[in-house]
């Protein structure tokens, strides 16, 4: 479904007012479209975990007289896609190669979907609040830790205007402490969502601070807590969820933060290098014993 269509938003519009097992349903629609049109309601229902009737309460909440409503939404969308779900299984390769293939051709996808104009504003407008910021708190936790550090480690190569909150024995809210609301929190947090990043961004809102997101989804519960929101979808042909699109959105934010000064970077980087040096941190081949 793309972002504009008619569905997708009376269900973000109306999510709030759902009860806690219809939006467990809507969620999984809007994090899996294609699904909708070629899967039976049970089987959908019980990839969402949701008993099939769910779905059809779900339909009539949104205005249909039942489920095959918003099916038949969803298998007009895909009829209209130039290059749908048909055309790329056309190309899976013989079985033995289909599953690399399958998911390389997913996270292509995926991140080919972040330069579509509205997520490039959304990149933009994400880059602009976290250069005015005095500070950068950067959270994310379990899975999301890799993509939190990442974006961390970037731009300490920078300067020291990022703080990760990933403090041992339970500290990772401390590093709040100083926070003021001329700083700014990037919490990274996809579905199933980590408690402690929720209520982390949470205390970081009542503090004043302004918050930018990176989740998967416009009614995931970082949205509603969001002055910029960054979309990347996480779904995949396996069992786990891929991070290679949210991790594409930390590597764009670190270059359209690091090009605003390009002198004021290579400087920086410069530094970096010669600190490195000295310490011999790298080596063109296997160091010879003594």
């Amino acid at each position: 479904m793309p972002q504009n269509d008619a569905l997708r938003s009376r269900i973000i519009g109306r999510f709030d007012a759902m009860a806690p097992q219809l939006q467990q349903a809507a969620r999984h629609i809007l994090a899996h479209p294609d699904e909708v049109a070629l899967v039976s309601m049970r089987e959908l229902a019980r990839n969402a975990g949701v008993q099939p009737a769910t779905m059809t309460r779900l339909a009539k909440f949104l205005g249909f007289d039942g489920y095959e409503g918003i099916r038949a939404h969803h298998a007009k969308a895909i009829r209209a896609r130039v290059d749908g779900f048909a055309a790329q299984q056309e190309r899976t390769p013989l079985p033995g190669q289909g599953l690399a293939a399958q998911m390389l051709q997913s996270m292509s996808s995926q991140i080919a979907r972040l330069s579509e104009p509205d997520s490039i504003a959304r990149l933009a407008a994400a880059a602009e609040r976290l250069a005015q910021a005095r500070r950068i708190y950067v959270l994310g936790l379990r899975s999301c830790h890799l993509v939190a550090w990442h974006f961390h480690y970037v731009m300490t190569l920078l300067g020291e205007k990022t703080e990760h909150l990933d403090g041992p024995a339970g500290t990772a809210g401390d590093g709040l402490m100083h926070a003021a609301a001329d700083d700014v929190l990037l919490a990274i947090s996809v579905n199933p969502y980590a408690r402690q990043s929720l209520e982390l961004t949470q205390a970081a809102r009542e503090k004043g601070m302004g918050i930018v997101a990176i989740t998967d989804s416009e009614v995931s519960p970082l949205a509603s807590l969001a002055d910029e929101l960054v979309l990347c979808t996480t779904e995949s042909p396996i069992f786990f969820h891929t991070l290679a699109p949210a991790l594409a959105v930390s590597e764009v934010l670190c270059g359209l933060l690091a090009t605003r000064d390009r002198d004021a970077a290579l400087d920086a980087l410069r530094r970096v290098d010669r600190h490195l040096a000295s310490l011999n941190t790298y080596a063109g081949a296997i160091p010879k014993r003594e």
